[in-house]
């Protein structure tokens, strides 16, 4: 074929398509926007998880004042990044794991210092998804704590967590059936029951313990009483003599 024909074959199509350039053009800025909202995101997350992190640590270092404040920072960026992520499907995916982090230390947070789970208002699905998967992953948070007051010695703070640990396992339970909607959620409620047998089994030996050593101190105290009453029996009849 002339090259010349052929030329002028490729401008007639190309000017037939012209109409399809400003969608095109709009769908690129789209994609480029999309994208730019993306990398956000993940740097934004990133950042959420850390500060969660750091406020997990420190609340079981007793610095709640701290955590509070690290708490509240990753909120201000969470709600940015929901802002960010708009009504994008495909960016909200990438909000959950963060979500989770922040919903977990959220949690532990709420539950050490006022004794009580945060609940939330809103339920769309990003949040519903990660309000489920946090409260599951706070049991092992839950667990550390117990084994805390355990060694220092308080255990009625041990049992009332334990309690915490049991009720949210109980209630979060039911929720195992929709992971094929909740993504992950029945292996958490798995490791949630395992951890929670294994600080059941824990305190059962502390509560053995305790009562061998309760028994131990009273027989001491038994002891220590007849060896007084011998002791002032003697000096009675050393005096007598």
């Amino acid at each position: 074929m002339d090259v010349f024909i052929y030329s002028n074959m490729l401008t007639t199509c190309m000017s037939d398509v012209d109409y399809l350039k400003e969608p095109l053009d709009r769908m690129m800025e789209m994609l480029k926007a999309i994208e730019e909202r993306r990398e956000r995101l993940i740097k934004g997350t990133r950042d959420v998880v850390m500060l969660c992190s750091k406020a997990i640590v420190n609340i079981h270092a007793g610095n709640l004042n701290m955590a509070g404040e690290q708490i509240a920072r990753a909120e201000g960026i969470m709600d940015e990044l929901r802002h960010i992520a708009g009504e994008y499907p495909n960016l909200q995916i990438y909000l959950v794991g963060a979500e989770t982090e922040l919903v977990e230390a959220k949690a532990l947070y709420s539950i050490v210092r006022e004794h009580r789970v945060p609940i939330i208002d809103a339920l769309s699905m990003t949040i519903m998804k990660a309000y489920l998967l946090g409260l599951l992953d706070c049991i092992g948070e839950l667990k550390r704590q117990v084994y805390d007051r355990v060694r220092e010695g308080k255990s009625s703070d041990a049992l009332r967590l334990f309690g915490m640990m049991e009720a949210l396992y109980s209630m979060l339970l039911p929720f195992s059936a929709y992971d094929n909607i909740v993504q992950g959620i029945k292996r958490k409620v798995d490791v949630a029951r395992i951890l929670i047998e294994d600080v059941r089994a824990m305190l059962t030996e502390e509560v053995r313990r305790s009562s061998i050593l309760e028994v131990m101190q009273r027989m001491e105290m038994m002891v220590d009483k007849e060896k007084e009453k011998e002791g002032y029996s003697n000096r009675e009849e050393g005096d007598d003599g």
